[in-house]
C-alpha cells in the first residue's frame, strides 16, 4: 500500500486516503474487479487514478458527461499526467489522432463515453494496445 500512498503524495499532495479510498485501492491492487460506490465529492476518481499511476498501462475511463471528461483531463494535465478524452463534437481526424496516441502510449488516461466503447474503430484501436501493458478501466 505504501507505493499508492507515495503516488498520492507525489501527484495530489495528500498524505493519506479518505474513508473507503484505501479499501477500494487495495482491492484493485489485489487484481480483483472492483466496484466502488461513494458519494459525490467522496474522491472516487482517486480510487482509479492512483493505482493507474502506480502501474503500467492505459486506464480507459467511461463517463457520459463531456464536462466531467474535460474537467478530469484538465486536472490531470495540471498535475503533469498525460490524459485525453474522446467526445461528441470532435472531428474524425482528432478522434483518430487521440486513439493512435493512446495505442502508442502517449496517455495514461483516456476518457470516453459509453457509446464510444461499442464502435468498431474504438474496439480496433484498443485491440492494438500492447498486451504487455495492463488495461485498467474506470467509470465515473
Amino acid at each position: 500500500m505504501q507505493k499508492y500512498l507515495t503516488t498520492l503524495k507525489q501527484y495530489w499532495g495528500y498524505d493519506q486516503f479518505r474513508a473507503l479510498q484505501g479499501d477500494i485501492i487495495q482491492s484493485i491492487a489485489s487484481g480483483r474487479d472492483t466496484l466502488g460506490l461513494m458519494p459525490t465529492g467522496g474522491g472516487k476518481s482517486l480510487t482509479f487514478q492512483v493505482p493507474t499511476m502506480a502501474m503500467e498501462g492505459l486506464c480507459v475511463v467511461v463517463t457520459p458527461l463531456i464536462a466531467l471528461m474535460k474537467d478530469q483531463v484538465d486536472n490531470l494535465k495540471k498535475r503533469g499526467i498525460s490524459a485525453a478524452a474522446i467526445f461528441s463534437g470532435m472531428s474524425s481526424k482528432d478522434i483518430m489522432l487521440t486513439l493512435d496516441n493512446s495505442v502508442h502510449g502517449a496517455y495514461k488516461f483516456l476518457y470516453v463515453s459509453p457509446e464510444r466503447l461499442a464502435t468498431p474503430l474504438f474496439m480496433q484501436k484498443i485491440e492494438q494496445t500492447p498486451r504487455g501493458q495492463d488495461m485498467n478501466v474506470g467509470s465515473i
